[in-house]
């Protein structure tokens, strides 16, 4: 699948899922309506904790990335609500930023499961 994953700061939640998606066979890109300059350090850290690679990853706008040709367009749950990004689902994740690395990793967690059943949703269609 084509996922593109849409957050405010794009970096922490949707860096995780692009990343995630990627490691699981998907194509993957993550964008934000106001990103930051860098990917969390702990978003990297408990998605190299589990042999997920994170090269590439950097925040990126949603004004860089096309609207069109994706699968799914999913807000990773703080009211993104982008006019041109037609969103599929809201995955009502709240935002780990600042907290330890306890959150991070459930926040990695949930977004694993969230994606098994996409996965598994692809293949029964």
């Amino acid at each position: 699948m084509r996922l593109l994953f849409v957050c405010v700061g794009n970096t922490c939640r949707s860096q995780m899922a692009e990343a995630l998606a990627r490691h699981m066979g998907h194509e993957a890109v993550s964008a934000g309506t106001h990103p930051g300059d860098t990917v969390a350090s702990n978003s990297l850290a408990v998605l190299q904790e589990i042999g997920v690679s994170t090269e590439g990853l950097s925040p990126k706008s949603v004004d860089d990335v096309e609207a069109e040709g994706w699968d799914m367009i999913i807000s990773m749950g703080c009211g993104v609500h982008c006019p041109m990004l037609p969103i599929a689902e809201d995955w009502g994740l709240d935002d780990p930023v600042g907290g330890p690395i306890d959150v991070y990793r459930s926040t990695r967690d949930t977004i694993v499961d969230n994606l098994e059943r996409l996965s598994a949703e692809q293949t029964d269609a």
